[in-house]
């Protein structure tokens, strides 16, 4: 895998930002790819419940993308986008960044994700999107 050159996005604001802990890495030291799905799960439903006013579930992950490694003590930023509104379910696009504190102070895209939700009531069941 070689390095890419990336900057965070300045036209948005990260959906979710928190540091890969030594307790989220393997015996490498390179961090779970679950807990990267994890944290793109989380920022794609705040989006989605932000666009839902209210409950949804994950009903689907479309599309995963691992393009690098992230490492303890790498500041992750998810920024997390509605896509598409149907009429109960949203599709959220996720783009992970890591900024790494190294000598080299990078910055890489190192995930990027596409992931389904449907809105739900409080029997959880599907509810239509206001406005879809």
């Amino acid at each position: 895998m070689t390095p890419s050159a990336a900057q965070l996005p300045t036209d948005r604001e990260p959906t979710l930002r928190l540091m890969a802990m030594p307790a989220d890495a393997n015996a490498a030291g390179d961090i779970f790819g679950g807990w990267i799905m994890s944290q793109v799960d989380i920022a794609g439903s705040v989006a989605a419940m932000h666009r839902a006013a209210g409950r949804v579930v994950t009903v689907a992950v479309n599309e995963f993308q691992f393009h690098q490694p992230v490492f303890v003590g790498d500041l992750i930023s998810c920024y997390a986008a509605v896509t598409r509104v149907g009429t109960t379910s949203l599709t959220v696009f996720v783009e992970v960044y890591a900024q790494r504190f190294s000598e080299q102070r990078q910055c890489s895209k190192v995930t990027e994700a596409t992931l389904t939700y449907v809105a739900v009531d409080a029997r959880r069941r599907p509810r239509p999107v206001a406005g879809a």
